[in-house]
């Protein structure tokens, strides 16, 4: 019987494996996407990523064709097989049919780039956040954790640590060309406020279902555990202590007084920002 066990495995692994069907997550940090990707990942179908490097490892294998190495024999056909089986070689041994990877996918460059490498169509899910409570959210966790990664530069004020945050070379502004550039190609686009979701998560959480033409999960949202992917956690001491930490209780919305304490310019430059 072990015999025929060990026989019927090995013919399955021999067997083509079907495409995992791939959607996209973006939304600027602070937005829910810690939220998101915690209830979304209760459905054993669903993996719903951390902050995901393969787009990184598109760039930069994409960049190698800028060197003296390959330029010197371009052979374009090899590399771009590389390039073309990204997705489905790093998400290969995971178990789920479904990958939610979260990255700044909808920006210009990056966008371009997914057309030619990602052959199969695919689809955004947009989470919007009010740049302001964005800002708040940053303020209230760098202030309540001293490790947090704008407190590890020599910047005295808010504004400072603020600007820095909004740097554009920073996530916060590739997120928001993303989320710009999205509305070009709204047909592949579904769209979610972060204050809906906290306000009734399972009313938005079915629209998303519907969206991705999956039926709908009965997810719970109360006392959401920390956001775990095939046994990985976040190692917040990277980047500060609590950074991807979930609020104990409900979902629900959640009133933050560091959006009155937001520095009057920081407010002026970046108010107009609306979704």
């Amino acid at each position: 019987m072990d015999r025929l066990k060990q026989l019927k495995n090995q013919y399955c692994q021999g067997l083509p494996q079907k495409d995992k069907q791939l959607f996209f997550l973006v939304a600027m940090p602070r937005s829910g996407n810690t939220l998101f990707s915690t209830i979304m990942n209760q459905n054993p179908k669903i993996a719903s990523t951390a902050n995901s490097i393969t787009l990184e490892i598109i760039k930069d294998l994409h960049l190698l064709k800028k060197t003296d190495v390959f330029q010197n024999f371009p052979d374009h056909s090899s590399l771009d097989n590389v390039l073309n089986s990204v997705y489905d070689t790093y998400y290969k041994d995971w178990s789920q049919e479904i990958i939610i990877d979260r990255g700044p996918v909808m920006m210009i460059g990056n966008f371009a780039l997914m057309q030619k490498h990602y052959k199969r169509p695919f689809k955004c899910i947009i989470l919007l956040r009010d740049l302001m409570d964005v800002l708040a959210s940053y303020m209230q966790w760098y202030t309540e954790n001293p490790d947090a990664f704008p407190n590890r530069y020599n910047l005295k004020t808010d504004e400072d640590k603020l600007s820095m945050i909004m740097n554009n070379k920073g996530a916060v502004a590739k997120e928001l060309e993303s989320i710009k550039n999205s509305y070009n190609y709204k047909d592949m686009c579904h769209y979610v406020k972060y204050d809906n979701i906290v306000a009734n998560p399972e009313k938005e959480f079915r629209k998303i279902y519907e969206f991705m033409q999956e039926p709908y999960y009965p997810h719970y949202f109360d006392n959401l555990q920390t956001l775990n992917i095939n046994g990985i956690k976040y190692d917040d001491k990277i980047v500060g202590s609590n950074m991807h930490k979930l609020f104990d209780g409900p979902v629900r919305k959640v009133y933050n007084p560091y959006i009155e304490k937001i520095p009057e310019r920081i407010r002026q430059k970046y108010e107009h920002i609306r979704f």
